[in-house]
């Protein structure tokens, strides 16, 4: 067995960290608390170190040492040491969450931005198209009654040109005509660009 070297140089008595870790993979409790005992510190320091929150930091620490027991089977020695490992564990679930909080945040945010939008507002839309309506009947009475029969049949009742022009006993040319100088007149009355 191998002895686990520390700072201060006095070992600790009992299997190192490496060893304790194989242990709690075959689900050893009491493997497991001599690995809390030695990681707990470390853990929470590293994970207060990025949160800086402290009720966080020890809802975070108490993840990582949860996942420690889980996932002991998936430590592999030749990729490092146990400490390690559990610090690197303890560093990922640090940055999730700090991911996560400004996740929540930017969803927040967005929220916020969605709630301030005005509101659809069905009386100024009301208030809005009796106005146009009005417009358009204002431009229609300017045009030649021929031109104001033509453009109603065709548009407001829905016939078509050759209708229009059977109804009216008038050439189709000259219901085109009728139309297109009736819709150029109207478009200029209401202000739209072409």
């Amino acid at each position: 067995m191998k002895e686990a070297v520390h700072i201060s140089g006095v070992p600790l008595p009992g299997p190192d960290l490496q060893e304790l870790l194989v242990r709690v993979a075959r689900g050893d409790q009491d493997a497991f608390a001599a690995v809390y005992d030695a990681v707990s510190r470390p853990v929470l320091g590293l994970v207060r170190s990025v949160l800086r929150d402290p009720a966080q930091s020890e809802e975070v620490a108490q993840e990582v040492l949860v996942e420690v027991w889980r996932s002991a089977p998936r430590y592999q020695p030749s990729r490092g040491s146990a400490m390690n490992w559990v610090l690197t564990l303890a560093h990922h679930r640090a940055v999730d969450r700090v991911r996560s909080a400004e996740a929540a945040a930017a969803r927040e945010h967005k929220a916020a931005l969605l709630e301030r939008t005005p509101a659809f507002d069905e009386v100024t839309e009301q208030v809005e198209s009796r106005l146009e309506r009005e417009q358009v009947r204002r431009c229609l009475r300017t045009l030649s009654e021929l031109q104001r029969e033509s453009v109603t049949l065709a548009y407001y009742r829905g016939l078509t040109y050759r209708e229009v022009s059977e109804l009216l006993s008038v050439p189709l040319g000259t219901i085109k005509t009728r139309l297109r100088d009736g819709l150029i007149r109207l478009r200029d009355c209401l202000g739209v660009s072409a």
